[in-house]
């Protein structure tokens, strides 16, 4: 009970910083002119040059899929040790 609101800032700084990070990997920086990636239109390149793809991504798979897992097999997902270190980590 005591630790409850530092938890909640810490995975919250914990998803933010994580979004940032997978924003900025995948942010391509394609020139107008150059092919584009998967021979996609130029419009859709755009979209993906800006990275927002990416934290698309992370927040479907790095919060929405965790709450599932989380909530619908609870022993296990607290059981297992990468879930401990994360929790531990955001509890700094």
């Amino acid at each position: 009970g005591r630790n409850l609101q530092a938890f909640l800032i810490g995975r919250q700084i914990c998803v933010t910083i994580c979004m940032f990070v997978v924003a900025r990997i995948t942010t391509l920086d394609i020139a107008e002119g150059e092919d584009t990636i998967f021979g996609v239109s130029s419009g859709l390149q755009n979209f993906f040059n800006t990275g927002l793809l990416g934290a698309l991504i992370t927040t479907i798979v790095g919060s929405l899929a965790w709450r599932i897992i989380g909530s619908s097999f609870p022993l296990a997902f607290l059981s297992n040790p990468l879930i401990y270190v994360i929790i531990r980590l955001c509890l700094l």
